[in-house]
């Protein structure tokens, strides 16, 4: 096709405003040019048209197919999918490994959080080959990358998410109720928008498992309603026996609440005679199991400067156990000896047992129930140590 031939309508063609009929004189004066133009061209007049029309057809599909090839340039973000049958073998192995998980709020609910190295690592540990003999549905693991590609289903299926640690009081921008009251120990946690795999990143457990515990807890609950809801029928002896046994349970509350009263009462007397005071009990309404809320027996109460006293020698702890650590790597990496192809592993226990008997030397006294030896009647004062303790973070 020619330059003549390529070349759109004519130019200086009078062409009407937008939206408004050509006038007469605005017909004719258009007629005329593209008469003029079919002439220079040697065509007819409709030939000229026609021509024209094929030329905005192909104009169009060509805009067509540049939106096309932009789209298609376009990186397209992974779209999570249904859980695949790998992935929730994955995850039922990886939640019978202990990867020392802990538990946060996320939407006011409790999750188990874990971090990614714990789980790199049970993948790529003897246990888990020893699992694919017995599950084929679990994929192959070989090196660190085939670790990870194994890890990144959990989030493309929806089986675990990353979190991040957040303040609760943000947590609930927006929120018309109140703010939820803060745990010691315990993370508020919201979902992150990149997934990663990271070892210091910290994922949430959202797969639950198998659910025939729920069924039965359910079915549980189903009978103890009918149970109750029959209880006129009970024999007479089933009826003196939940007499007896709600009585006994109103004299435990009772006596809960007076143990509550007193060592209230002892606090306060304590605050003034020996400061900072005296706990009995300090666990007793702590987020703790039921047997620890009543360890220890007795407390003195919590001061700033035990606080401070407490973070340090917890960061002096952990300090210690880093240089512990590094000593017995580069102790190993020294004495490490090659022996028919095979690298003998580093002797790591000396290293360990130091530095377990250094944490157990720069461990606080304790300030339970144990009686100090008293002289000639009078009381002495126990140090002003705290014994509610925060949950202590991830370890290695």
């Amino acid at each position: 096709m020619s330059d003549e031939e390529q070349q759109g309508p004519p130019q200086g063609m009078p062409m009407p405003p937008p939206g408004q009929q050509p006038s007469p004189e605005q017909i004719q004066a258009m007629q005329r040019q593209i008469a003029a133009e079919a002439e220079k061209l040697g065509i007819s007049v409709p030939e000229y048209i026609q021509r024209l029309k094929q030329q905005a057809m192909a104009q169009h599909q060509a805009q067509l197919r540049a939106q096309q090839e932009q789209q298609g340039q376009q990186q397209q973000p992974i779209q999570p999918g249904p859980p695949k049958p790998e992935a929730i073998a994955v995850a039922n192995w990886l939640k019978s490994q202990e990867l020392k998980p802990r538990t946060v709020i996320h939407d006011e609910k409790r999750k188990e959080m874990f971090r990614v190295k714990r789980a790199i690592r049970a993948l790529l540990s003897p246990a888990y080959q020893k699992a694919r003999t017995k599950n084929p549905l679990l994929p192959e693991v070989n090196d660190r990358a085939s670790a990870e590609n194994t890890f990144k289903l959990l989030p493309l299926s929806l089986l675990a998410l990353r979190v991040s640690k957040v303040d609760p009081a943000t947590a609930h921008e927006g929120h018309n109720h109140a703010k939820p009251k803060r745990v010691k120990g315990q993370w508020t946690v919201v979902i992150e928008q990149h997934q990663e795999a990271n070892d210091d990143c910290y994922y949430i457990w959202l797969f639950e498992g198998s659910q025939w515990k729920q069924k039965l807890y359910a079915v549980g609950a189903l009978i103890g309603i009918l149970a109750v809801v029959l209880f006129p029928l009970w024999p007479l002896f089933m009826r003196q026996g939940v007499w007896y046994l709600s009585m006994g349970m109103l004299g435990l509350i009772g006596l809960f609440f007076a143990m509550a009263i007193v060592r209230l009462i002892l606090f306060i007397i304590t605050m003034f005679v020996t400061p900072p005071g005296l706990w009995l009990y300090p666990n007793l309404f702590e987020d703790v199991g039921f047997f620890d809320s009543f360890r220890p027996v007795w407390a003195w109460q919590e001061t700033p400067e035990d606080v401070k006293n407490r973070k340090r020698a917890r960061k002096e702890k952990k300090a210690a156990k880093a240089a512990a650590r590094a000593a017995a790597a580069a102790n190993g990496g020294k004495a490490g000896k090659k022996k028919g192809g095979v690298i003998s592993p580093p002797p790591e226990a000396e290293p360990q047992q130091e530095s377990h008997e250094q944490a157990v030397d720069e461990a606080p006294e304790p300030t339970g129930a144990e009686t100090a030896p008293a002289s000639q009647g009078e009381v002495t004062q126990r140090p002003q140590r705290a014994t509610v303790e925060e949950a202590d973070s991830d370890e290695d």
